[in-house]
């Protein structure tokens, strides 16, 4: 399993939703942490245990295998197919269900006024880390809209927290340095017009600008 405690560059950088293996390559050449596959069948940018199996062969860097909600059989199908080395879970799922494949998950958390991120944190208590992410109805995630930077949690900066929701090369420099997060998180932020479809210069803008940011701030 890969180290997934230490960011390269003073702040964790993941590219997530990815749907090729020329992407992932590409990821991996930015010089970002880790990226993710999504399991979700609904999601537009969903890909099969087999296809989640080549993209992860092809990197070195931390694979993250993301659901939504879903059966035991879905997530032991995907572990049996591909090297994972982090989950992520995006649903109603409890601590219980998480901790249940011998692997250290992400829990998302769905920003909204009112959400109570240190209640789910402390009954997550044994997640590697919290994605907060934006609150979109019936979307989990991948919504290419921020949220209310106002909500980050600042008090819970002794756990890892990793923002997503609306990134990209052009924002995320300001998000690192507003709310000094553990890491950062794209998807549709470094694609063009098609969901799943990466653009490799954009994911180099973004985690150069991620890592830029993040040693002026003297993050090593």
């Amino acid at each position: 399993m890969n180290d997934i405690t230490t960011p390269r560059h003073g702040i964790w950088c993941k590219i997530c939703g990815i749907t090729r293996p020329v992407d992932g390559i590409a990821v991996e050449q930015a010089g970002a942490d880790a990226l993710g596959v999504n399991c979700f069948p609904r999601s537009p940018r969903f890909v099969d245990p087999g296809l989640a199996s080549e993209i992860c062969a092809g990197v070195s860097c931390t694979r993250v295998a993301v659901f939504v909600d879903p059966e035991p059989a879905e997530v032991e199908g995907v572990l049996k197919a591909a090297e994972i080395d982090l989950l992520q879970f995006h649903g109603d799922e409890p601590p219980e269900f998480c901790e249940a494949y011998g692997l250290p998950y992400l829990k998302a958390v769905r920003m909204q006024t009112g959400v109570d991120v240190a209640a789910l944190a402390a009954a997550h208590g044994s997640a590697w880390g919290f994605l907060l992410d934006t609150y979109v109805p019936a979307q989990h995630g991948g919504t290419g809209q921020t949220f209310d930077w106002s909500l980050w949690p600042g008090e819970l900066s002794e756990r890892r927290l990793i923002i997503a929701g609306g990134l990209d090369p052009s924002n995320v420099g300001a998000a690192v340095t507003a709310l000094a997060p553990f890491g950062v998180d794209a998807a549709g932020g470094v694609e063009d017009s098609v969901k799943g479809v990466k653009n490799a210069a954009k994911i180099t803008a973004f985690v150069e600008q991620a890592h830029r940011s993040a040693g002026d701030a003297g993050r090593v």
